[in-house]
């Protein structure tokens, strides 16, 4: 299995290091943290057949994705009470309202 790794890319430092998951007997995942992000990721369990490669691509995959979502508006949720039209709500014709009267 391979250690732990730095790497550049897009103007980010990646620093890569396998951890054992506590509380369990030999199972490791890949933690990675970036320049500029406060946070850590442990996104993947370790394989013995990771590479140096394999890994980097799987991690910058998983960082872009997560750097689009943030990037994109926020979406409002309805409430919770509110469900939302269903298919034959919209087929439905509207009432007529000379009819009610």
């Amino acid at each position: 299995m391979i250690k732990g790794f730095e790497f550049a890319a897009e103007g980010r430092t990646y620093v890569c290091t396998l951890e054992e998951r506590r509380g369990t007997d030999g199972e490791f995942w890949w933690w990675f943290s970036v320049t500029g992000d406060q946070s850590s990721y442990a996104v993947f369990q370790a394989a013995s057949a990771d590479t140096r490669s394999s890994v980097q691509e799987r991690v910058l995959q998983f960082y872009n994705n997560r750097v689009f979502k943030r990037s994109q508006p926020p979406t409002r949720g309805g409430h919770w009470g509110r469900r939302p039209p269903t298919p034959a709500d919209a087929a439905a014709p509207a009432p007529d309202p000379k009819a009610a009267s």
